[in-house]
């Protein structure tokens, strides 16, 4: 990645520094709107005024690389990532500048300057050790945008960079986390529209790149899948995110990219390669003003889940969670209700998340009163 330390406009500053004092995800400019906030889920003005056309490309004009000006223009959106140096030391972000309605807009996700740990994203290093134990295969981390998938792959391939002997190329889009390098490992990180053209391309060069690991951004192109698909069935364990709300959709979503001629050879070589699909959900908390919960749909590629891939039997998939405890299998239901029970999330929330709050009641979940207010009583 080229450094690129720019000088940002003082009012973006000013907004910038709100946001880390305020320990938001995100900062929304939209020109109609204040500059506003993501805080712990919630979105929150920063200023009462509404930002001008003026002072929205001002500011974004501030912080984006010369060399990409242009591309914005016959692109109308584009990702960049962006360092700020400061006295407490560099603040990174991932930036997505974009038009709406010809307005020119921007919205900055704050990456954190270190790597969480698993203990305070919420997952057990019982299966991060599955996972960076494993030497070759299909490892898929899915959620919508924001559900916190980025920093999920990030720690997992910082855990096996600490694990040493292992060479590791990363292709993302753009660079967020950054990695020191580490005694017995060597590792790369490419960024698309910089260091290389697509995932795809990424992904083809990076097996001529003497990989153990490959990590790749996002799956969202028949090329991207198929070349996934075949570095994992080749030795290599290869990770990389998909945008779906569950594991199940994730698998679908994997084979549909493919031509109906292709998607049973897809699913035979996806049962052989696949090894986990972690499903994640952001949810509020039931303290305001503290981090989102975690909850976390977790599949395990045991024979029963392969056969039904290679069979097309995907319906079966939520079955296979829901009886495979013991290879360590947990539907969503089982981790909402045990953030529930803990009082993490409140039983609102447990119920409106659920795949079948019905069922909430056998795992501890009291049900919601007939009048509670809830949105989804009212459906």
């Amino acid at each position: 990645m080229t450094p690129h330390a720019p000088t940002p406009d003082p009012d973006l500053l000013a907004l910038i520094e709100a946001g880390l004092a305020r320990e938001a995800s995100d900062l929304h400019l939209a020109v109609g709107h204040p500059a506003t906030l993501r805080v712990h889920g919630d979105l929150l003005p920063v200023e009462a005024a509404p930002l001008t056309d003026d002072a929205t490309a001002r500011m974004i004009a501030s912080v984006m690389p010369v060399e990409l000006r242009s591309r914005l223009d016959v692109q109308k959106d584009f990702d960049f990532s962006l360092s700020l140096p400061r006295p407490a030391g560099t603040a990174r972000f991932r930036v997505n500048a974009f038009f709406g309605q010809g307005h020119l807009g921007v919205c900055l996700r704050f990456v954190p300057s270190a790597i969480p740990s698993f203990e305070w994203m919420g997952i057990s290093m019982d299966l991060v050790r599955r996972i960076v134990n494993l030497h070759n295969g299909l490892v898929l981390i899915t959620g919508v945008t924001g559900s916190g998938k980025t920093t999920t792959l990030a720690g997992l391939v910082e855990q096996l960079n600490q694990l040493g002997h292992r060479r590791i190329v990363t292709i993302e889009e753009p660079i967020e986390y950054v990695f020191e390098p580490k005694a017995n490992s060597v590792i790369t990180q490419r960024e698309v529209g910089i260091d290389v053209a697509s995932f795809a391309d990424g992904l083809r060069s990076s097996l001529r790149q003497d990989p153990d690991v490959i990590l790749c951004g996002e799956i969202r192109d028949i090329e991207t899948a198929r070349m996934a698909i075949s570095a994992a069935e080749t030795g290599h364990l290869v990770m990389s995110t998909v945008h779906t709300q569950d594991a199940k959709g994730a698998i679908t979503r994997l084979i549909d990219i493919f031509p109906a001629e292709r998607q049973q050879d897809i699913r035979g070589q996806l049962s052989l390669s696949l090894r986990f699909v972690i499903s994640q959900h952001l949810l509020p908390s039931a303290t305001p003003g503290t981090k989102r919960a975690l909850a976390m749909e977790v599949l395990v590629a045991n024979d029963g889940v392969r056969a039904a891939i290679r069979l097309n039997k995907i319906e079966s998939i939520d079955t296979a969670i829901q009886t495979g405890k013991k290879w360590g299998m947990q539907t969503l239901d089982e981790s909402l209700a045990t953030l529930a029970c803990n009082r993490r999330i409140t039983t609102e929330t447990a119920h409106r998340y659920a795949k079948n709050p019905d069922g909430l009641r056998a795992l501890g979940v009291p049900d919601l009163p007939v009048n509670s207010g809830d949105p989804a009583n009212l459906i």
